[in-house]
């Protein structure tokens, strides 16, 4: 599998960076320690990678507050160094993985091509997605000043009210395989689910709906390594 980062800032929904050749170093041309202290001070352009334009929902309001808002200057260098670590970490070890530097957070997307799938209608975690769960796990535990949201997805295949539950039952069994299985703390995961009234491909492909068919990890600093930066930066 090859992976891709891409860094979005100052709240712009721009690509800066696209790597899908294997080899690349996902931080070789997007360093965020470069660019910390140049960043805006909303976390909009993290919903608007996930959600695509489809972002005016009310449920979106949840995923907001989670990830609050980016920050600036000598402390968003800090927290910018800590989180590109931490992307390219995952991305080592998790080589399927797609692995997205946007403002102070971590987007990971897993679909059937990526480590983390479900067979046709089940929620189950299967034995290959544990593997990769595994990996992920172990750099959640590694960088416990962080927060987890956890946004299920389908493609439009079967009614709306199913494909909601199917996409609720998907996101909580990650979830739920993080906390329950692996021992991390449950307070630092945010679930939501959407069914497929997000889809960032072509339904009517199947290529398109097998993308789709995802599960996004969303990885934000949290208020101790917010406040920890902010000291250490002098409050700058």
């Amino acid at each position: 599998m090859k992976t891709m980062l891409k860094k979005l800032g100052m709240g712009l929904l721009v690509m800066l960076v696209t790597l899908n050749l294997g080899g690349c170093s996902s931080l070789q041309n997007a360093n965020n320690k470069q660019k910390g202290g140049a960043i805006g001070a909303a976390g909009g352009a993290i919903l608007g990678a996930i959600l695509g334009n489809n972002i005016g929902n009310k449920k979106n309001s949840k995923l907001g507050a989670v990830i609050g808002g980016v920050v600036g200057g000598a402390a968003g260098v800090l927290i910018g160094k800590k989180m590109d670590d931490q992307a390219q970490q995952i991305e080592t070890e998790i080589p399927g993985a797609v692995v997205e530097r946007v403002d102070d957070g971590i987007i990971i997307t897993f679909d059937e091509q990526s480590g983390v799938y479900f067979e046709t209608g089940k929620s189950n975690i299967n034995y290959s997605s544990q593997e990769t769960l595994d990996k992920l796990s172990g750099v959640l535990r590694e960088y416990v000043d962080t927060n987890v949201l956890v946004i299920g997805h389908t493609d439009s295949a079967g009614s709306d009210e199913l494909n909601m539950n199917l996409s609720k039952k998907r996101a909580n069994a990650v979830t739920n395989y993080f906390v329950g299985s692996k021992g991390l703390g449950g307070q630092r995961f945010t679930t939501q689910w959407y069914g497929e009234t997000q889809p960032k491909f072509d339904n009517s492909t199947k290529e398109g709906r097998a993308k789709n068919r995802r599960v996004n990890v969303v990885i934000v600093p949290n208020d101790k390594m917010k406040n920890d930066a902010q000291t250490q930066s002098g409050g700058n």
